[in-house]
């Protein structure tokens, strides 16, 4: 009589890797995700489309208004600044919308910070250029905070691990200063709209204040006074909307400069704190990366030893 065999099942109780299944990486509180999972036999990827995910969307918008403002940026400044504010606002909420619908995503914090940069990147080349003795100073606040975020994330990557957002910090090795501002998201974008609010509060002023700008029309309804090196009289340059005649038609707009006096004075100290802070990330991240280093040239038998005679 013949015998019915049964499958062999694995004597410890394990399933076969076949049918392991892994579960989904839980999403982090600051809109970035979890380590990427390793897809195993029989495992199937799910049909999200990220791109589409509510904060993302709320991504593209900011993208969009920005490229809006940049374009008024020359000659409306009140246009500009409301849409480029608009686009700062949308910071915040599409962090919310991340973890009010659980869409938290690389893909989501990388957009929002790549935007960031960039927006912010594009206001100081124009304060650069409205401003030409002070060029200086913001070709050095860009490079600022591009060298320190960079740092901080390309240290976060190689030192943390792939699956570490850069705003995961440890109070040991980078200062309560710095767990403060990336963990407590009130502080983060109190500074953060801070900083955005300086600039916008200058760049009014570009179009405002004789004080800094010489060649603006007067109270009295004077005439601009040129001075050497100042941009053309209208009616030296056909005034195009990129002419330097056109510029100086739109601040003979007679755009009131007690605002945005106030503006800045109200946030330049958390503009200041702001560039601190980012001086204390560049060099605390250089740091951990020099600890790698070092610990990866001993690992290696580096220096060697040299051989005596």
């Amino acid at each position: 009589m013949a015998t019915r065999r049964r499958r062999s099942s694995p004597s410890n109780g394990t399933i076969p890797a076949a049918t392991k299944t892994a579960s989904p990486p839980r999403s982090r509180a600051n809109g970035t995700a979890g380590a990427p999972r390793i897809l195993e036999t029989g495992d199937e990827m799910t049909d999200e489309n990220i791109f589409l995910f509510i904060p993302n969307l709320i991504g593209y918008s900011r993208v969009v208004l920005a490229i809006v403002s940049l374009y008024y940026m020359p000659l409306h400044p009140r246009r500009c600044s409301f849409l480029y504010t608009i686009s700062c606002l949308l910071d915040a909420l599409d962090g919310m919308a991340a973890r009010r619908f659980e869409q938290s995503t690389r893909f989501g914090a990388v957009l929002d910070m790549v935007t960031d940069r960039c927006t912010t990147t594009c206001l100081l080349v124009f304060l650069a250029s409205a401003f030409p003795r002070w060029s200086i100073l913001f070709q050095g606040l860009i490079s600022l905070d591009l060298a320190s975020h960079y740092m901080q994330m390309y240290t976060t990557l190689t030192m943390g691990g792939t699956g570490k957002s850069h705003k995961k910090v440890d109070e040991r090795r980078h200062g309560w200063l710095m767990t403060i501002y990336y963990t407590n998201t009130t502080v983060l974008f109190t500074l953060c709209a801070l900083n955005e609010l300086f600039f916008i509060a200058f760049y009014l002023l570009s179009f405002s204040s004789p004080t800094l700008m010489p060649t603006l029309v007067q109270a009295g309804g004077e005439g601009s006074t040129l001075q050497p090196g100042s941009p053309a009289a209208p009616s030296m340059v056909w005034t195009t909307p990129w002419s330097a005649g056109a510029m100086e038609m739109a601040r003979a707009n007679k755009l009131d400069s007690t605002v945005p006096w106030i503006l800045a004075g109200i946030s330049a100290p958390g503009m200041a704190l702001k560039q601190y802070i980012n001086i204390v990330q560049l060099v605390n991240a250089s740091k951990w990366l020099s600890e790698g280093d070092r610990a990866q040239r001993k690992k290696d038998g580096l220096p060697r030893m040299k051989k005596t005679r």
